[in-house]
C-alpha cells in the first residue's frame, strides 16, 4: 500500500483584542510537494504575507462571533496563517482538493482581490 503524506493548514482567528480560535484543514498531496515551496506560494497569496478570509478559499471559518451573537468593535473578516506541516491524518477538505489546487484557488483570490465586504451575513443590522 502506498502511503501519501498529507498537509495540514493551520490557521486562526485573532480580534482585535487578541482573542483565538484556531482552525484547521487537511489536504491531500498527491505530488508529494514540498513543504518549503507550498508555504512561499501561499504566503504570497495572503494580505501581508498572512491575512486571507476564509470563505473567499472554500475553508471553514472560525469566527469568535456567530450569528446570535452581536459583532463587536473587535471583529473583522480576515483569518490568519500560522503554518503548514506533513500529516498522515486523513485529508478533510471539504471540497477535496489537493493542496496545489488549494494553492492556485489562492492564487486566483490574491489575483481578484480579498474582498472583507463579502461576508456580511454575520452583521445584525
Amino acid at each position: 500500500m502506498n502511503v501519501h503524506e498529507n498537509v495540514r493548514l493551520n490557521y486562526l482567528y485573532r480580534d482585535a483584542s487578541n482573542y483565538k480560535k484556531w482552525g484547521a484543514v487537511i489536504f491531500s498531496n498527491p505530488d508529494a510537494r514540498a513543504l518549503e515551496k507550498i508555504e512561499e506560494e501561499l504566503t504570497a497569496c495572503f494580505e501581508e504575507q498572512m491575512y486571507f478570509i476564509a470563505s473567499q478559499v472554500d475553508i471553514p471559518e472560525v469566527f469568535l462571533f456567530i450569528s446570535d451573537y452581536p459583532f463587536s468593535d473587535d471583529d473583522h473578516f480576515f483569518h490568519e496563517y500560522d503554518s503548514i506541516e506533513r500529516t498522515y491524518e486523513d485529508a478533510n477538505d471539504s471540497k477535496g482538493r489537493s493542496i496545489s489546487e488549494f494553492v492556485e484557488q489562492c492564487k486566483f483570490v490574491k489575483q481578484r482581490g480579498w474582498w472583507p465586504c463579502v461576508v456580511k451575513r454575520y452583521v445584525k443590522g
